[in-house]
């Protein structure tokens, strides 16, 4: 099985469709019946291809002296590129079976990756002095925004971040009698240094996933919940609960006393939502689906909560590092875009948060747009809030995904 060729099909329909990589290659993985090395090469070679495309560009072009390509031959010498100047591939392998991939391009590919091998320590020693966007292919807009809201030392070390791969994290799921003791049995797990029952794995333990005794998760993906401070007995709304992590979280602090509702708007993603809910033994949420952008009314009804936790679509900033499409997916429009739903969002929610109850506003993003300035504009427009505690996760300082989370009081 050539996984070259495999690699550059999974690369050409990321290009043509909007389907995130992570799902072209689950999906091809099957469908090619691949071993385990040959799946986890053919991860190495899209993923890191897709991490470094500016960088592989402009390999491509200084190599081919700026010749125009077609989108098929561009895509194969961006995977040569690849295995042979980040991943270590051994030369002899590298070229020969990326050549066989080339069609009737082979005799240029043959060339171009050739005068690679004999330029790559001076190519790669040029790395330092490109432009930030080339150096470490980020969007050029993105790193222009940076740059202006957190300086250009703070902007390179996020660069630097998004291009390591991200490492696998793992909650210990309370909500199972046995997990304590069974995930004490699994080897390579290091406790996280700063938050509770999450643990760096590898490798992944598949099985204890598959169980329930943990969850993977990022250890930022707790702040939200924890800043809640959902107690037993009360009423809690997760109001985007797909896919659950956080949801699971929620019903641990509750241990099963209360009402929890977790609603979401797509049928597919609350499917996601109840089979982790009842994989974690979650067995008090009721799964619900709801918009809250739309004029119809709720499930719940008149419910009023004591705490609700708004967990909204953002622009997934914080997490580029474990997300690579969204780099490229990703357009400068779309930030003020997503502020307007996100205020519309907590805008809705908020009709249904008691007196004296608590809304915690999170986000997987960095950028102050869809954080801070909205929590602000949010407080302007409600004089019964009041801010009570807030935190922004910044990757490289905290050596996590990135995140925000604001916990708003509602005045008695």
């Amino acid at each position: 099985m050539n996984v070259r060729r495999l690699s550059v099909e999974v690369l050409e329909s990321w290009q043509k469709t909007p389907r995130y990589a992570a799902d072209l290659l689950d999906d091809k993985t099957r469908q090619a019946t691949l071993s385990g090395p040959n799946a986890a090469f053919l991860h190495d070679i899209v993923l890191t291809t897709l991490r470094n495309l500016t960088m592989l560009d402009h390999w491509v072009d200084h190599l081919t002296n700026g010749r125009h390509l077609d989108h098929r031959t561009r895509w194969v010498l961006r995977i040569g590129l690849c295995q042979l100047m980040l991943l270590g591939v051994p030369s002899h392998a590298a070229v020969n079976e990326t050549v066989a991939t080339a069609g009737r391009a082979s005799g240029l590919v043959n060339a171009v990756l050739r005068r690679a091998g004999r330029e790559m320590n001076t190519l790669l020693a040029q790395r330092k002095d490109l432009p930030l966007a080339v150096a470490y292919s980020q969007p050029e807009y993105l790193i222009r925004r940076w740059i202006k809201i957190m300086g250009k030392a703070k902007t390179e070390a996020l660069c630097q971040w998004n291009q390591e791969p991200a490492e696998t994290h793992i909650r210990l799921n309370r909500l199972h009698d046995e997990a304590e003791a069974r995930l004490s049995k699994i080897t390579g797990l290091t406790a996280h240094a700063t938050e509770e029952d999450f643990f760096l794995v590898n490798p992944v333990p598949r099985e204890a996933l598959k169980s329930g005794i943990c969850y993977a998760q990022d250890p930022s993906t707790s702040i939200a919940p924890k800043m809640l401070g959902a107690r037993p007995g009360e009423t809690v709304l997760d109001a985007c609960a797909a896919p659950g992590g956080k949801t699971a979280l929620i019903a641990q602090m509750m241990v099963g006393e209360g009402k929890l509702i977790a609603c979401d708007s797509s049928p597919a993603r609350l499917n996601r939502l109840r089979e982790n809910l009842t994989r974690l033994r979650v067995h008090h949420a009721q799964v619900m689906q709801h918009d809250f952008l739309s004029s119809d009314a709720p499930p719940f009804g008149d419910l009023l909560f004591d705490r609700i936790l708004l967990d909204v679509p953002c622009s997934n900033t914080g997490v580029m590092r474990r997300r690579i499409d969204v780099r490229w997916r990703l357009n400068e429009p779309e930030f003020a875009e997503l502020a307007q739903t996100q205020r519309g969002i907590a805008e809705s929610a908020l009709r249904y948060l008691k007196p004296g109850g608590s809304l915690v506003y999170s986000t997987c993003s960095i950028d102050p747009e869809e954080n801070q300035q909205l929590v602000k504009a949010l407080m302007a427009a409600h004089p019964e809030l009041e801010m009570a505690e807030s935190r922004l996760v910044f990757p490289p300082k905290d050596q996590m995904d990135g995140a925000y989370a604001a916990r708003l009081v509602k005045k008695a």
